[in-house]
C-alpha cells in the first residue's frame, strides 16, 4: 500500500484549486491534534475515546489520499473496539512514523 493515493490527490487539487494548500495544513493540525489525543490515551483504560480519536483521524487521512495511514488508523479503531488495549502504544508510534511520512511527502508536493 502506498504511502499517497496520487489520483485521489490529483482530483483534490481539481476540486479545492487554490484552496489545496489551506486543506493540507488544515491536515496537518488536525493530525498534531488527533497525535495528541491518542497519546494523551495510551495509558488510559477509554477504549471508546480511542476508538473515536482513531476512527476520526482514518477518515481524515482518507480524505487527504493516505491510505497506509488510514488503514494503521483503522487497526487501533478495531483494537480498541476489541478492548484490545495491550500495547496500544506501538500503534500509536507507528501511526506517528508513518504520518511524518506523509507530512513529508505531502509538503513536497
Amino acid at each position: 500500500m502506498d504511502h499517497l493515493d496520487q489520483q485521489a490527490l490529483v482530483t483534490l487539487k481539481d476540486v479545492m484549486e487554490d484552496d489545496f494548500a489551506l486543506l493540507i495544513n488544515t491536515f496537518f493540525q488536525d493530525s498534531e491534534n488527533r497525535l495528541k489525543m491518542l497519546n494523551s490515551l495510551i495509558d488510559s483504560d477509554n477504549q471508546d475515546a480511542i476508538r473515536r480519536a482513531a476512527h476520526s483521524f482514518k477518515g481524515s487521512c482518507s480524505n487527504v489520499g493516505a491510505p497506509l495511514l488510514a488503514s494503521l488508523c483503522a487497526v487501533l479503531e478495531k483494537k480498541a473496539v476489541a478492548n484490545d488495549l495491550d500495547n496500544i502504544k506501538q500503534n500509536i508510534d507507528v501511526i506517528k512514523a508513518e504520518y511524518e511520512i506523509v507530512k513529508a511527502l505531502l509538503l513536497d508536493l
